[in-house]
């Protein structure tokens, strides 16, 4: 595996991700939409999954005035969709292209920064449901899929809050720690046995809404762009990271 700073300054080939099949939630704005189209960019088809089909629509278009491989839409809502929907997607998949080569599970949400005393129960089942409980379920449906690809990438987001613990970043913080240990868990059970490896990506202080959600206070300009932590999916995404499997990776230096 490559080291953090090497990863950092990534420069992938040209087409480096050419006629791989790649899926990413959050697809509409911000993080998930930067490495859409940067997939697109580098030739991969890219399915993008997300709650807002305008957006999801507004990064289609961007895509193929660039050049990119058309791509294609799903919407999908994570705190209501249920296992038989992500079941259905991967009958849909298997049918338009017999593979899925990549799956970015970016899409999440902040809920509350408050103490967990006064932390709203329902408002908890809906972080876990989205951050943890719908990957869990995407994944175990796709697995079918991402086992025809030759050498299938799965990244979940992790963040700095899920490794260490921080007072008032609730159930984010919880979400992340368990994402952690999914990944772990899953790694070591797919070490060896076949094509997928299943990796964690910590973006870090990145210039997204989220961010600025739970940290108004913050000149967004002294901030990455998700543009510039793109190195960081671009190499787990494409065949240069064979063998790399459990681990969380840095997308920017700290």
């Amino acid at each position: 595996m490559l080291s953090t700073p090497d990863i950092t300054r990534y420069k992938p080939g040209l087409n480096h991700l050419e006629k791989r099949i790649i899926l990413v939630t959050g697809a509409g704005d911000g993080i998930g939409k930067a490495v859409a189209i940067g997939a697109a960019k580098s030739g991969a088809t890219v399915i993008l999954a997300g709650r807002t089909v305008a957006k999801l629509e507004q990064v289609y278009k961007l895509i193929i005035e660039t050049g990119g491989p058309e791509p294609s839409i799903y919407p999908v809502d994570l705190a209501g969709a249920t296992a038989k929907d992500y079941d259905d997607l991967g009958v849909l998949i298997d049918e338009q292209f017999g593979r899925l080569d990549g799956l970015l599970h970016n899409a999440a949400i902040l809920g509350l920064r408050s103490p967990l005393t006064n932390y709203s129960s329902e408002l908890w089942s809906k972080v876990i449901q989205v951050n943890l409980t719908a990957q869990f379920q995407m994944t175990q449906s796709l697995m079918t899929v991402l086992e025809k690809s030759q050498d299938a990438s799965v990244i979940f987001t992790t963040s700095g809050v899920g490794r260490v613990g921080k007072a008032f970043w609730g159930a984010y913080a919880v979400s992340k720690f368990a994402i952690e240990g999914m990944v772990q868990t899953w790694a070591s059970e797919v070490e060896g046995l076949g094509s997928v490896r299943i990796n964690a990506i910590n973006p870090g202080a990145t210039r997204t809404n989220m961010r600025a959600q739970a940290f108004p206070g913050e000149n967004p300009n002294d901030l990455k762009t998700p543009e510039d932590i793109l190195p960081a999916y671009l190499y787990l995404l494409g065949q240069d990271s064979i063998g790399v499997n459990g681990q969380s990776i840095e997308a920017q230096l700290s």
